[in-house]
């Protein structure tokens, strides 16, 4: 395994391992929002499921457009 392929796994594990965190927080905030009683706990699990949700979305495509290899 070259250099550069270790250099793509370890990339494609850190953007997998984001979507993997953005998954739990969105459950997280499930769980927030289903046991809740008041609510302030009801928003609270909801701002926290659309924050997952966002950044299940955006934060790998941006680190994809950051890693991109330049066309010469």
């Amino acid at each position: 395994m070259t250099d550069a392929d270790r250099l793509a796994q370890k990339r494609y594990y850190l953007m997998a391992g984001v979507n993997l965190a953005g998954a739990a927080g969105a459950v997280l905030g499930l769980l927030i929002t289903g046991r809740s009683t008041a609510t302030e706990h009801t928003l609270l699990g909801g701002a926290l499921i659309l924050a997952s949700l966002y950044i299940m979305a955006v934060v790998p495509r941006a680190m994809a457009r950051k890693w991109k290899t330049p066309t010469p």
